[in-house]
């Protein structure tokens, strides 16, 4: 099957160094392929080449004929309008030759409404966020696309929408190019990586943990190679400075050699480095940091957001908030930090807090004030630990150029906003940290040095985060909304919670499967009075007998599924996002439980006989 994209040789730069470097690049039917890099290293100037928004300096840009190329952006257009059903079906493919019935258009569009999860005259401009990503999503799929291009789909949605996403995305099967920083859904939907670094492309035909292994040793044997060639060219210019004394042509070839070595240290672009983050730690706080008792926040009347909500937070405690956008997970941190009063119930603070609050609006960056004017206020030097730091020397730690660092905070890139708010608060002395969706924007190895940070954090942590790796690489324990005001509290991070989950449905299956083989067993014997009055029981034939030795393994197998069935519709974020699924598995759970009980009355039946 042909290819449904091929860049060749393509080139672009913006007066400096190359944007994207004789890129070399094709895509498959069927393939799902992430692009990964560093924030500002051109992902989404690649994907404009793509769309054709942006041309190339030189190098070509293949698209087969008729192919339709859909892209979601990172942010949302403000120029959407009308309801779900329209914008939806707005996204169809024109259909001059007729190749579709108008019926299976109009099914396909309300089978994506309806995995948008709202109703279809809801008015989009009414949407949160999140919910209006979804309906763009949709839009893109009604065409059923040929490539599929999706810049950060996760950014601003829920845990409940990011899973939504998934599934979606592998029941539809589309075409991918995506960008990402959520590695559990990278690792979940990518079939295969690709990385642009210093405007070079490069594959990775592996999964993503085993991208980062040989990244790394590309990076040593890069920097074996680079320290090689300095030498040499050191002991050249050596040489050169000592004077010419061999033969004219040994000569001249010598020097030759050594002006285009000059010219290849030159032309070399050294990889960007590390951003370097390193936390203010203040004195310890006391033993404990917060307590709430029988709390409940009701706000606009009767909407119950908490509800008898206790809680103790002891020093040193690193807590995750997971919830669906709206729930109040925001709420609950303005309550724990004394923002907010609750409407009912008591909450204590401990002494000694020193808080830094990474809050989800970044309201705290003045888009007006230059980079280096929102950390320092106009002044030179900045205060990091009781030392006196040059701002613009502090802002290099977090990959800020000097260049940039005097640039107004307005032109920054999601992820340059996200690395100048951590800049700004690391500043100041905490020891409790409270971050607000800190991952948005992120790139994966910035990512990583935060999640170290957090770690080696002595102080306590409450991290608001839909992101399932961070959490699980973070926290300690993690705090979800299950509905109507009740907040359950998990040891461990997201995966923890999730097999809790698997535990808990399973020993409630357990507990009903006793109490069914129970009845069934007293029912057996009231069907069977002759047991109980000492009459001989019929012998098992050799089918009986055969049938007796299969049917623990089916017990079993129904035992088993039985408890997958009922984690999954235990779980809150299946059951607001399966739709007619939720339905489909709930009846599969009662035709097991059925079978379960008839397997287990005729295993003692048979047993009973056996003799």
């Amino acid at each position: 099957m042909a290819a449904l994209l091929n860049l060749l040789d393509v080139n672009l730069a913006f007066g400096g160094p190359a944007i994207l470097d004789h890129v070399n690049f094709q895509i498959d039917p069927g393939e799902r392929v992430c692009l990964v890099g560093r924030n500002g290293a051109g992902k989404s100037t690649l994907m404009k080449v793509i769309m054709g928004e942006m041309k190339p300096d030189s190098g070509d840009v293949f698209r087969p004929q008729g192919a339709l190329y859909a892209r979601l952006t990172q942010e949302v257009p403000t120029d959407v309008t009308g309801n779900v059903h329209d914008i939806v079906a707005s996204g169809l493919r024109p259909n001059d030759d007729h190749h579709e019935e108008d019926w299976q258009r109009d099914v396909r569009v309300e089978d994506l409404v309806a995995h948008v999860g709202v109703p279809p005259t809801q008015e989009f401009s009414a949407l949160s966020g999140g919910l209006k990503r979804r309906v763009l999503l949709a839009r893109a799929l009604a065409g059923q696309p040929d490539l599929l291009l999706l810049d950060e789909p996760t950014n601003h949605l829920d845990l409940e929408s990011i899973l939504w996403l998934e599934e979606l995305l592998l029941e539809t099967k589309p075409t991918l190019f995506f960008v990402t920083h959520d590695r559990a859904f990278l690792r979940r939907i990518a079939t295969r990586i690709v990385e642009l670094d210093r405007g070079r492309l490069a594959g990775w035909a592996c999964d993503y943990d085993t991208y980062l292994v040989r990244k790394q040793q590309v990076l040593e044997e890069e920097e074996k190679q680079r320290a090689a060639f300095d030498k040499k060219l050191a002991q050249e210019e050596e040489w050169i400075r000592r004077g010419v004394k061999a033969q004219r042509s040994r000569a001249t070839a010598r020097i030759n050699a050594l002006k285009e070595m000059r010219a290849e240290a030159k032309a070399r672009r050294e990889r960007v480095g590390s951003a370097t983050l390193k936390l203010a730690e203040a004195e310890r706080s006391g033993q404990k940091v917060v307590e709430a008792e029988k709390v409940t926040y009701t706000w606009d009347g009767d909407k119950v957001l908490l509800r008898d909500f206790s809680i103790t937070i002891n020093r040193g405690e690193k807590i995750g908030i997971l919830g669906p956008n709206g729930a109040g997970k925001t709420t609950l941190i303005k309550l724990l930090l004394g923002q907010l009063q609750p409407t009912s119930g008591m909450i204590k603070h401990g002494t000694n807090l020193e808080v830094v609050y990474f809050d989800q609006l970044r309201a705290q960056i003045d888009d007006n004030k230059t980079v280096a004017d929102n950390i320092a206020n106009g002044n030179p030097t900045v205060t990091i630990e009781g030392r006196t730091r040059n701002v613009i020397s502090y802002l290099q730690d977090f990959l800020f150029e000097p260049t940039r660092a005097r640039t107004p905070a307005r032109v920054l890139s999601g992820g340059e906003r996200n690395r100048l708010l951590l800049a700004k608060l690391f500043t100041q002395p905490a020891n409790v940290l409270v971050l607000d969706e800190p991952t948005n924007d992120l790139d994966a190895e910035t990512l990583d040095l935060l999640e170290d940070l957090l770690v080696e954090f002595q102080g306590t942590l409450l991290l608001v985060s839909h992101d399932r790796a961070f959490l699980d690489e973070v926290v300690t324990s993690t705090l979800v909304f299950e509905g109507d005001g009740k907040i359950g509290d998990y040891v461990g991070g997201y995966s923890d919670w999730q097999a809790e989950l698997k535990k808990q449905a399973a020993r409630k299956a357990e507990a009903r499967n006793t109490a069914r083989a129970a009845d069934a067993s007293a029912t057996g014997a009231g069907r069977n009075p002759g047991a109980s009055a000492g009459q001989p029981l019929k012998k098992l034939n050799n089918k009986e007998r055969a049938e007796l030795d299969t049917l623990p393994a089916r017990i079993e197998a129904l035992e088993t599924e039985q408890a997958e069935l009922t984690a999954k519709l235990a779980d809150p974020i299946f059951y607001k996002t399966a739709g007619a699924k939720f339905a489909e598995v709930k009846a599969r759970l009662e035709t097991v439980e059925r079978e379960h009980a008839a397997a287990f009355a005729r295993w003692e039946e048979l047993e009973a006989r056996k003799g």
